[in-house]
């Protein structure tokens, strides 16, 4: 094996790069590494020693120029190069050691684009050029020659642990990405760090890593973005500065250099182009894009329903309950506490929620307790699906049960035992029919931090001490008080207060489930015709061919590495090692993998697998999964909610950076921060504003820490009336109180229909469901900084205020027409900022000239309801007088469709059009079209008798026109005259 070659030097340096303590880590208490006074002066380098060009690549053999620096590692003495035009628009330029043992991500994790797919050198729009000795390299323009990558200068230094490139940038770049990250959403470019490596980050820190790995970065310039994409999941350091020239240098410790240089050239085909690479994102159900609530702390079944029905007494919309771990019996997974969540009671709690067409998720950990016996344990101890050490010993950590074992996802059986548990537990009878899911804790998290010195302690005995688990809430009878809407069972002194009646207690055995198989996807449902194109590239939704050209028992890692604290330390915002809080990175993975490699893998690992077992128990029906951990391409089988922020004003601001970066940039398009902050107590008027926010998140949940006092929407008044009209802004705006009398028509919003329009394009193409400033006005230079503004969709541009106890916001309008939400009168933005006055209530919100939008004619308290609504057609011409949009309609579940429909709208020289294809019966019409920008009421009459009523609003140069057109087939109007 190539490896050999290495065996004579380390014997040579007296083993020292390869020693290993006992305990996995070496030496903790030596100073830690600064990143920005290595010294890499001695590396020498490689150089090309052979190469051949091909009409699709180029290819070459690599190695050392010179004596090895051996800095933070071994150097490796060759390499090959392996350069790919994949397509005309994607680049894949791979360096990595010639005998496939250096450690890459799995095809089974991610499967790689383009196997199979050529593009000659001639019609890309990048070219790849290299210098000999040292070996460096380009990409650049095909057509202007610009220079978008740049090693020329800078040595490469690929060690054992220690791999080191460094690209010139141009002075001031404007960098997007190299998440999860909550600082702004352009990167600062002086003395700045990333850090990639997944971690329990509570408070959700700025400067530092955080739950996701997405090593993708965008890089616009005035002639246009690009797109640079590291597949790597090895922790690093991703330094950019401006010392000596502007840079970005990659300090990784492990694993190859796989990337993948994406052309654009706008901002928006880099994201499309980026969709092609992970997979573009799975398709959500409708009444997934309703609002949430949850809590850390609801005491027991009653609470949860009594919480759910103050939502309906104070006329505030809820679509979806949500349960933390305190359903669970001591925390354990895929159990219920017997006495304060007992089957019988969940399963009345969870049939009235389906009967008022709501909804009940879950959350469900990684880690499962192992000191008594539970159906978790058992069934993963028959499966062999757990974590081992080195010796076999299976691994034991500490989380919120106690004394745990974790999950081995890369172990054959572990999807079997994993859907097992979903389909035994989740049933119905023996715990919640659940409606989707939640998963958390799975970077994966862990309390009990074995390496360091002098840690004699074992599991048990710190989950003891740091009462894991804690004492149960005090045990209640009944509910406090009635519980409006929900059944006897769930009120005070049901049976007479006969407790027994109301519990049942004993749940040693499960009820065993259906031996029926059930395939994914069967059923009636068929696929539908299609009328929009798709871009076949980037709609591979049901897998593809692999090829990163590794073998079964190759590319899982070089031997006798530090594993738990490296020679290059990153900069883990955790603790000083790798295994600090979190699963010790020394741990042997099935097949030969090691945590150390893969532990940015493990969420999305995860997520797969319950994606999986979601879909089994219905096969049917798209599964909704919200995860905590993500990877690049964790976008196909999972959304993400943004982790444990804290209520705190500065968090409420730097969440639109951070919904900007997964649905704009990592394809991951539903996502939202906890609104009104998980942890700490938020105030009033915090909470009123982010409820107002909150309605433009795609995912919109309420949820709070067990400390936390109760923050549920209705606690406050004036946060009630916000969240009342933010959910209806989502919905359908209906708060004509806020318009100027005698308008009596107020326009609706763009509610669910309208993002879920634009998450089936981002399904289908990849294009982006949320917008920064700069996707829509990529040439104006006053947009590349703006994190506090959006778009929802292509065309609603959100503005809210930020500040606290501020009742006016300052935003910027970009060159161009748009109209104001409520009145709909037009503003002519001149790329400055506008200042306004904003109720505590309410948000600025505008339409982009151009587009138009479909939208529900009035709200509801549910998206099952709100289907049953007719819709108003907003029309905002733009400068030219031209507008188009498009609404996608289909029956909001289905894996597989029976019918769909795709129109287009568009709207020229007065003429209102629409087109496309109409085979879902939506059994509602097109009630109302409001055509914004109308400086005068035409003079001709209503010509077709398809319209009924015409209104116009000479103030705010407003035209509705009330009409009743079936959305079945095509059809034209003239609204004005020429």
């Amino acid at each position: 094996m190539y490896f050999h070659k290495l065996l004579p030097l380390a014997a040579a340096l007296g083993g020292s790069a390869f020693a290993q303590s006992q305990a996995g880590v070496d030496a903790l208490d030596r100073p830690g590494n600064d990143l920005y006074e290595k010294d890499l002066s001695n590396c020498t380098g490689y150089k090309v020693t052979k190469h051949r060009k091909t009409d699709y690549g180029f290819y070459a053999d690599l190695s050392l120029a010179g004596p090895a620096c051996n800095i933070y590692g071994i150097d490796l003495p060759d390499l090959k190069l392996e350069v790919e035009y994949q397509t005309d628009e994607r680049l894949h330029v791979k360096i990595l050691d010639t005998n496939n043992t250096v450690y890459q991500v799995p095809d089974s994790v991610f499967p790689r684009p383009g196997f199979g797919q050529s593009c000659s050198r001639g019609d890309s729009k990048l070219q790849f050029d290299f210098n000999a000795d040292p070996f460096s390299f380009t990409v650049s323009r095909s057509d202007t020659g610009e220079v978008l990558f740049d090693t020329t200068g800078n040595k490469l230094v690929f060690e054992s642990q220690y791999v080191y490139l460094k690209t010139h940038l141009p002075q001031n770049p404007h960098l997007y990405g190299l998440g999860e990250h909550s600082d702004p959403f352009m990167l600062n470019t002086t003395n700045y760090t990333r850090t990639i490596y997944t971690r329990d980050a509570y408070g959700t820190p700025q400067g530092e890593n955080l739950y996701g790995a997405h090593p993708i970065y965008f890089d616009h310039r005035e002639n246009g973005t690009h797109g640079v994409f590291l597949l790597n999941s090895n922790g690093m350091d991703i330094f950019i500065d401006n010392q000596d020239g502007q840079f970005l240098e990659y300090n990784i410790i492990g694993g190859v250099l796989d990337f993948y240089f994406i052309a654009g050239p706008s901002p928006r085909d880099v994201a499309k182009q980026y969709a092609e690479i992970t997979q573009t994102p799975l398709m959500v159900p409708y009444w997934g894009l309703g609002f949430h609530q949850c809590k850390y702390g609801y005491q027991d079944v009653y609470e949860v329903a009594a919480i759910t029905a103050n939502f309906s007494v104070h006329d505030i919309p809820l679509e979806t309950i949500w349960t933390d771990i305190d359903y669970m019996d001591r925390r354990r997974i895929f159990t219920l506490d017997p006495e304060r969540f007992p089957p019988n009671l969940v399963k009345d709690l969870v049939d009235t929620l389906h009967a008022r067409d709501q909804h009940y998720i879950v959350m469900v950990d990684p880690a499962v307790y192992y000191k008594e016996s539970n159906p978790a344990l058992d069934e993963g101890l028959r499966y062999d699906a757990f974590m081992k050490e080195a010796n076999g010993s299976l691994y034991q950590g500490v989380v919120w049960a106690g004394p745990s074992y974790f999950p081995e996802w890369f172990h054959p059986n572990s999807q079997e035992y994993w859907t097992g548990q979903f389909l035994d537990f989740f049933d119905g009878v023996n715990g919640p029919d659940i409606d989707a899911l939640w998963i958390d804790m799975n970077e994966p998290a862990n309390f009990y931090n074995r390496p360091y010195p002098g840690n004699n302690t074992t599991p048990e005995k710190f989950a003891e001490a740091n009462d894991n688990p804690p004492e149960p809430p005090a045990l209640r009878d009944g509910p406090d008080a009635p519980i409006p809407g929900f059944p006897a069972s769930l009120q005070p002194n049901f049976a007479s207060g006969n407790a027994p009646e109301k519990r049942a207690v004993d749940l040693v055995t499960r009820q065993p489930r259906s031996q029926q198989k059930r395939q994914l996807g069967a059923g009636r449902w068929r696929s539908a015709k299609r009328h929009w194109p798709r871009d076949l590239k980037a709609g591979w939704q049901h897998g593809r061919k692999t090829g990163s050209g590794c073998g079964p028992d190759e590319c899982k890692g070089l031997p006798n590495r530090e594993l738990i604290r490296p020679p290059y330390m990153i900069q883990n915002g955790a603790g000083p090692t790798l295994a600090d809080s979190t699963a010790d990175t020394d741990v042997v993975q099935y097949g030969g993998y090691l945590q150390y490699d893969t532990h940015n893998i493990y969420g999305a690992m995860m997520s797969s697998h319950s994606h999986n077992a979601m879909r089994a128990r219905r096969p049917d029906d798209r599964a909704l999964v919200i995860t905590r951990s993500t990877f690049a391409g964790s976008g196909k089988d999972v959304s993400h909610w943004l982790g444990d922020n804290l209520s705190e004003w500065y968090q409420y601001r730097f969440s639109i950076s951070q919904i900007l970066q997964f649905a704009s940039l990592y394809q991951i398009p539903l996502v939202g921060p906890d609104v009104c902050g998980f942890g700490g107590n938020v105030t009033e008027t915090l909470c009123a504003r982010w409820a107002t926010l909150g309605a433009f998140y795609t995912f919109f949940r309420n949820h709070a820490e067990i400390f936390a006092n109760y923050q549920e929407f209705y606690r406050w008044p004036v946060v009630a009336e916000a969240a009342r009209n933010s959910i209806s802004i989502r919905y359908q705006l209906r708060m004509p109180q806020l318009l100027p009398p005698p308008y009596k028509c107020p326009l609706t919003s763009p509610p669910v229909d309208y993002i879920y329009t634009a998450l089936y394009k981002q399904n289908q193409t990849g294009t982006p469901t949320l917008n920064p400033l700069f996707f829509n006005y990529p040439h104006d230079k006053n947009t590349y900084a703006i994190d506090l503004q959006f778009f929802y969709g292509d065309g609603i541009l959100v503005s809210p205020v930020t500040e606290e106890n501020s009742t006016s916001v300052s935003y910027y309008l970009p060159d161009d027409i748009f109209y104001e939400w409520g009145t709909g009168a037009p503003v002519r933005g001149e790329g400055a900022y506008v200042s306004a006055e904003v109720e505590l209530t309410d948000i600025t919100i505008h339409y982009k000239g151009g587009i138009i939008y479909p939208q529900r004619i009035e709200s509801a308290n549910t998206t099952t309801a709100l289907r049953t609504k007719g819709f108003n057609i907003v029309i905002a011409p733009g400068l030219d007088g031209t507008a188009e949009g498009s609404l996608y309609l289909d029956d909001g579940i289905s894996v597989v469709q029976d019918a769909v429909s795709e129109i287009d709208f568009s709207y020229e020289d007065g003429v209102f059009s629409m087109d496309g294809s109409f085979a879902y019966d939506a059994g509602v019409g097109i009630e109302r079209i409001t055509v914004l920008g109308v400086d005068a009421e035409p003079a001709w009459g209503v010509l077709v008798e398809e319209v009924g009523e015409v209104e116009f609003d000479g103030v705010n140069s407003k035209l509705v026109l009330n009409v009743d057109v079936p959305l079945t087939a095509s059809w034209s109007l003239r609204i004005a005259s020429d």
